[in-house]
């Protein structure tokens, strides 16, 4: 079934407007913390419980932050890639209600995107 506009605006369907379930809460860390081997990267767990990952040569960090980043709203995850003299690099940041998988799903892409110098 399909509704037209009475105006201004847009068609759509019934089946588009049906309410959907969506993942929330922070689920299970060990989802992007297994991503990480000792070989490559460094991982502290520092005075707050905070654990801190790094490649070996310095140019990848990822911090997960239960209680929330300090000096930030929320913020439970950041990742950042150094950048080159010639290209900059980049960082993400995700609240510390982002479920886990969803996390995990950007480091493995980050990660999949790296290779050996």
């Amino acid at each position: 079934m399909t509704a037209a506009p009475q105006g201004p605006g847009f068609s759509t369907t019934v089946e588009a407007l049906r309410l959907r379930k969506w993942r929330l809460g922070p689920g299970q860390p060990t989802l992007v913390m297994d991503q990480f081997s000792p070989d490559d990267f460094h991982l502290v767990v520092d005075d707050r419980a905070d654990v801190h990952v790094n490649s070996k040569d310095g140019s990848f960090y990822l911090g997960w932050f239960p209680s929330g980043r300090p000096g930030t709203e929320g913020e439970g995850w950041k990742i950042a890639v150094t950048g080159t003299a010639e290209v900059r690099g980049y960082q993400m940041s995700f609240d510390t209600e982002t479920p886990a998988d969803i996390v995990a799903a950007a480091v493995a892409r980050v990660l999949e995107t790296s290779r050996q110098v």
